[in-house]
C-alpha cells in the first residue's frame, strides 16, 4: 500500500490562512518604508545619512536579539500570548515612529518594531496546528506570503507616500498590527497542546554544533550578505531615481513594477532546472555574481531610466532566486534533528545583515556618496562569490516526517536504526517525546515499499 498526500483539513486551512495573514501584515508594515524612507529622513531633525540608514536597519538588530528568546518563551507561556505581546510592541513602535520629528525618535520606534519578533512563535504555532505530513506545505505557504508581502511593499510604498506620506505609512503599520491581533484572537484556532518541534524551533544546546558546521555557516554568511546589500541598496536607490533619473518619488513604482514582475517570473524555472540537472551550486554562485554585476551598473556616474532598470532587474532576479534557495539549502545541509536550530541561526544572520547594511550603507553614503555604497556592496558580494565557489553541491534529499507514536527511548533508537537501514534513507532520528521520526531521503532511490511496511504514512515534507 502506498500512502498518498492528504489535503489540508479545515482546522489546518483556517490556521494557515490566519497565520499567513499575520505574517504578511507584519512584514508588509516593516517593508513599506524601505523604498521611501531615505528621502523622507532628510527633513527630520538631526538628519545624517548614517542615522537614516540606521533607522532603516535597526529593526534587524532587535529582531535578531529577540526572535529566538520569544520562540522559546512561547513554549512556556503559550504561543498566542507571545504573539499578541510582539504585535503590541510592533504597533507601539510604529506609533512612535509616526509621531517622531527627529531621527532619534524614528530610530527608537523602528528598534521597538523589531522587538516584536514573533516569527519563531508563529512558526511554532503553525507546527502545533498542522499534521506532521503537512508541515512543509504549511511552511511553503508562509514563505510565499512573506515574499508576496515584500513585493507588495516595494510597489505600494511610493504610491502610499504620495497620498498619506511616510508618517501615514507608519500609522498604517500600527493599524496592520492591530488587525493582525484581531486575526489571531478571532480566527486562528488555539492548539490543544503545544510542544517543542525540532524541525521548526531552535534548541540552545545545539547552537555550538550548528555554528561549527562549515556548510551551514557558508549559507548563514550568504543570507547575511544578501540582506546587508538589500538594505544598503535602499539607502541609495531612492536618491538615484530622483537625482540621476529625474523620477519623482510618487512615480518610483513605474520603475519597480516591471522590474519586479519580470525578475519574479524567472525564479521558479531557474531553480527547477538547477535541481533537475544537479546544478544548485552553480546557480547559487551565478546569482551572487549577477548581484555583483548589478552593483557595477550602479557605479556609473551617468545613469538613465533604462540603465537603472537593468541594474534593478539583475538585482531582484538574483535576489529572488537566492532568497528562495537558501532556506532549502539550510534544510538539506542541517542534521535532521538540528533543522529548527539551523533555521533559527540562519534567521539571526539574516536580520543582522539588514542591520549592518542599513547602518554601514548610511555611513558610506554620507562619507562617499552612492559610489561608496556600491563599492562596498560589490566588494562584499565578490567575497560571497568566492565563498560560494567552495560550497559543495548539496545532497539531493528531502525531509520526511513520519508519525510513529510515543516511544520508549530505547525503542526510539532501535526504530531510528531500522528506518535508517532502508534504501534511500540517508538519515533517521526518532524523537520519543514527539512521537515523530525525522528522515532525510533521496526520493530517486528510496525503497517506498520497505518504508510503507512500517505502517506509517510517510508523506513528503
Amino acid at each position: 500500500m502506498r500512502f498518498k498526500s492528504q489535503p489540508l483539513n479545515p482546522v489546518e486551512r483556517r490556521a494557515l490562512s490566519g497565520l499567513a495573514t499575520i505574517f504578511g501584515l507584519r512584514m508588509l508594515g516593516l517593508f513599506l518604508i524601505l523604498p521611501v524612507f531615505a528621502l523622507y529622513a532628510e527633513d527630520l531633525s538631526g538628519y545624517t545619512a548614517f542615522l537614516a540608514g540606521l533607522a532603516l536597519g535597526i529593526y534587524g538588530l532587535t529582531q535578531a536579539i529577540f526572535q529566538i528568546p520569544f520562540g522559546l518563551l512561547s513554549d512556556k507561556v503559550g504561543r498566542k500570548p507571545v504573539i499578541v505581546a510582539g504585535l503590541i510592541l510592533f504597533g507601539i513602535g510604529s506609533v512612535m515612529a509616526a509621531m517622531a520629528d527627529s531621527m532619534v525618535g524614528v530610530i527608537i520606534g523602528r528598534a521597538l518594531q523589531g522587538t516584536g519578533a514573533i516569527a519563531a512563535a508563529v512558526l511554532a504555532l503553525v507546527a502545533d496546528l498542522t499534521r506532521d505530513e503537512q508541515r512543509t506545505k504549511a511552511m511553503f505557504i508562509i514563505g510565499v506570503t512573506i515574499g508576496a508581502s515584500f513585493i507588495m511593499a516595494i510597489l505600494l510604498g511610493p504610491v502610499l507616500e504620495r497620498f498619506v506620506g511616510v508618517r501615514g505609512i507608519f500609522w498604517l503599520t500600527a493599524v496592520l498590527a492591530a488587525m493582525a491581533i484581531g486575526v489571531l484572537l478571532v480566527w486562528v484556532p488555539t492548539p490543544v497542546r503545544s510542544i517543542h518541534h525540532m524541525d521548526t524551533q531552535p534548541m540552545p544546546t545545539q547552537f555550538a554544533r550548528v555554528l561549527g558546521n562549515l556548510q551551514l555557516l557558508q549559507f548563514d554568511i550568504g543570507v547575511f550578505v544578501l540582506h546587508c546589500v538589500l538594505t544598503a541598496l535602499f539607502v541609495v536607490v531612492p536618491f538615484t531615481l530622483v537625482e540621476k533619473v529625474g523620477l519623482p518619488l510618487d512615480h518610483h513604482w513605474q520603475m519597480y513594477l516591471p522590474v519586479i514582475l519580470l525578475s519574479t517570473a524567472i525564479v521558479l524555472p531557474a531553480i527547477v532546472l538547477a535541481e533537475r540537472n544537479r546544478r544548485i551550486r552553480q546557480l547559487l554562485a551565478g546569482a551572487v555574481l549577477i548581484l555583483a554585476v548589478s552593483q557595477l551598473v550602479l557605479f556609473q556616474s551617468q545613469l538613465s531610466f533604462l540603465k537603472v532598470a537593468f541594474a534593478l532587474f539583475l538585482f531582484f532576479a538574483a535576489f529572488n532566486v537566492l532568497e528562495a534557495m537558501l532556506p532549502s539549502l539550510i534544510s538539506k545541509a542541517a542534521p535532521v534533528n538540528y533543522k529548527g536550530t539551523a533555521i533559527g541561526v540562519y534567521s539571526t544572520f539574516q536580520f543582522m545583515g539588514a542591520f549592518v547594511g542599513g547602518a554601514l550603507g548610511g555611513w558610506l553614503y554620507g562619507q562617499f556618496d552612492a559610489v561608496g555604497v556600491c563599492v562596498f556592496t560589490f566588494a562584499i558580494l565578490i567575497f560571497w562569490f568566492l565563498v560560494a565557489l567552495k560550497i559543495q553541491e548539496p545532497e539531493h534529499v528531502t525531509t520526511r516526517l513520519v508519525r510513529v507514536g510515543w516511544q520508549q527511548p530505547a525503542r526510539a533508537q532501535e526504530l531510528a536504526h531500522e528506518l535508517g537501514s532502508i534504501d534511500g534513507v540517508t538519515e533517521a532520528v526518532v524523537i520519543a517525546e514527539e512521537g515523530v521520526a525525522y528522515l532525510k531521503v533521496d526520493v530517486t532511490v528510496l525503497d517506498e515499499e520497505a518504508l510503507n511496511k512500517f505502517g506509517y504514512p510517510p508523506d513528503a515534507v
